[in-house]
């Protein structure tokens, strides 16, 4: 097979984010626009370069992923991409993926999702780049990328027909080999490694009026799901719903919150299942709630970290240091300073937690937005986390006969106090509006008068003094890179915190996150709502940017 060199215009608008590339769908199937993107990665690889290299290759199953895989894989070919790992379908969830990179020793993988965005003709796609430890591309090869789809001017592909990766096999597609897998089993291997599925299991089946509810969101994790809770967990088949990929994500949005997950938070509610979790679009999210009890993100990844020595994996190799993003809330702080491990602050991106990682300086972290995870991949890891809670309750109830979610969280807020925690999404707002108001809060943190100042509900006399405002920066302590601008965060004195941030997660328009926290050892609060109890800092920080002068939006998107 001849290799064929085709002639493209550069496309500008190309640069990655946190998480790859992400645009309407339409947009990638415009002529030599996922060419250009996916040459410009291979292209960027430099050790090893794609010549000779092995590359996993799979996504979340979402419209458009199969068309874009045989592109993937005529590119490959022609830049002398020695072997391409792929999921049958060209299905592969992110963790998956992570876990298939570092168990092969492969060079990088290409990752075809747009994650928690929704999917179909009218909807999202994207495209990452993994490199070799299993984790997203670094700011270097990112910013590689980038430069070299602006000047793109010719790209190679071998004429091949499409491959059929519907069957597990070997094939020869021209000079490249192509290996197609399970794109389950690898997985389950590593969680049964990790995790006491014994213990999950006799607990599960110890009361047979104990329920579990999975809900796969029709993205990648339902075959995933299947394979634990039905297999390895020997539940019912009314254990899992929504199990089914689907190119559209059945219509719904593949985001694991409140507003999302809806169909999972009214069945639980109307059976009174005692355990329910989601997962997102392509399994690096999760959200965890049950009968009566919610657990937020930062919680949830506090309390993995609290229980951490009764899961074999942890109990085995120990705790190196704990993690969170910045716009996290600090519960997992004080779980690392009671074990005495160190404990980082990093920028909203996966990536800097896996830097600390391949140091051997963190097991386990966590973002506010429904990702948590650990050292065992380079990749946050929705069912790794619920499995996770299902090992806890698990041993929970060797020391606690009964205990549910809501005993767990009750006796981790009696220990460490509580940390409420929520955020605010404002989708697809006006790109123009959200950079004004992202100006108009720095020049009210450049104000000499700021810091001092309090900041007043409006429904209440409610008041808070500032005692920090900046803009967050990190300076990596493996390499020593540094990160600005990376969100506003005002602090004010007896604890409690607000962060803005513009995300660059969606495919439209710009999304404003408003993060708030307020941290409490008055254990009267403890059983309280989070939104009730944050309704008077909600409102300084309403008052404080001017959302509704700049952006129009009299509420959010979402609340989680």
């Amino acid at each position: 097979m001849s290799i064929k060199e085709v002639q493209t215009t550069a496309f500008q608008d190309q640069k990655p984010g946190t998480s790859g590339l992400r645009k309407r769908v339409k947009v990638f199937e415009k002529e030599h626009y996922t060419e250009n993107f996916v040459w410009a990665t291979l292209q960027a690889m430099s050790s090893p370069p794609a010549k000779g290299s092995t590359l996993v290759l799979g996504g979340d199953g979402r419209y458009y992923t199969v068309p874009c895989a045989q592109k993937v894989l005529r590119l490959a070919a022609a830049a002398g991409v020695k072997k391409v790992i792929i999921g049958e379908n060209a299905i592969l969830s992110t963790p998956a993926a992570s876990n298939i990179i570092r168990k092969y020793k492969a060079d990088g993988g290409i990752l075809m999702t747009a994650s928690h965005n929704p999917g179909g003709p009218d909807n999202d796609f994207g495209i990452k780049f993994n490199v070799a430890n299993g984790g997203p591309a670094p700011e270097n090869v990112t910013n590689k990328i980038f430069e070299i789809t602006k000047t793109l001017k010719s790209y190679q592909t071998v004429d091949l027909p499409d491959l059929d990766i519907s069957k597990a096999g070997t094939y020869k597609h021209g000079p490249l080999e192509v290996q197609v897998i399970d794109p389950v089993a690898d997985y389950i291997e590593l969680l049964r490694s990790i995790f006491d599925f014994p213990l999950i299991k006799d607990f599960l089946h110890s009361d047979p009026n104990y329920k579990v509810l999975f809900d796969g969101l029709h993205g990648v994790t339902g075959p995933y799901g299947k394979a634990i809770f039905l297999g390895e967990l020997g539940l019912p088949a009314s254990s899992v719903q929504n199990a089914e990929p689907l190119p559209d994500f059945g219509g719904g949005h593949p985001d694991p919150n409140l507003t999302y997950a809806h169909d999972l938070v009214e069945r639980v509610d109307r059976e009174g299942i005692q355990f329910g979790a989601a997962s997102d679009g392509d399994g690096d999210r999760n959200m965890i709630y049950g009968k009566g009890a919610f657990v937020t993100p930062s919680d949830s990844v506090a309390i993995i970290a609290d229980w951490a020595d009764f899961i074999p994996y942890f109990k085995k190799g120990g705790i190196k240091g704990l993690a969170r993003s910045m716009p996290t809330s600090a519960a997992i702080d004080y779980v690392a300073k009671a074990k005495g491990v160190e404990h980082f602050e990093v920028p909203t991106g996966w990536k800097f937690f896996g830097n600390l990682m391949d140091a051997g300086r963190l097991s386990i972290c966590g973002e506010e937005s429904f990702g948590t995870g650990s050292d065992h991949i380079r990749e946050k890891d929705g069912l790794w986390a619920v499995t996770a809670w299902l090992n806890i309750l698990a041993a929970a109830n060797k020391q606690h006969p009964g205990w549910a979610i809501n005993d767990i969280l009750l006796d981790h807020y009696k220990k460490y106090g509580r940390s409420f925690f929520s955020r605010y999404d404002y989708e697809e707002v006006d790109s123009e509006g959200a950079n004004k108001l992202m100006a108009h809060l720095r020049e009210q943190f450049a104000s000499a008068s700021f810091v001092g100042s309090e900041l007043k509900a409006t429904s209440s006399s409610a008041a808070f003094k500032v005692q920090e405002a900046d803009d967050f920066s990190y300076t990596d302590p493996i390499d020593g890179s540094v990160s600005k601008n990376q969100g506003l965060f005002v602090r004010f004195e007896g604890g409690s915190r607000i962060v803005f941030r513009l995300s660059g997660t969606g495919s439209a328009g710009a999304t404003i996150r408003l993060y708030v926290e307020k941290y409490s050892k008055d254990e009267s609060e403890y059983g309280a709502d989070a939104q009730e109890g944050l309704k008077p800092l909600i409102e300084a920080a309403l008052a404080l940017s001017k959302l509704r002068d700049f952006t129009g939006r009299e509420k959010p998107t979402v609340i989680t």
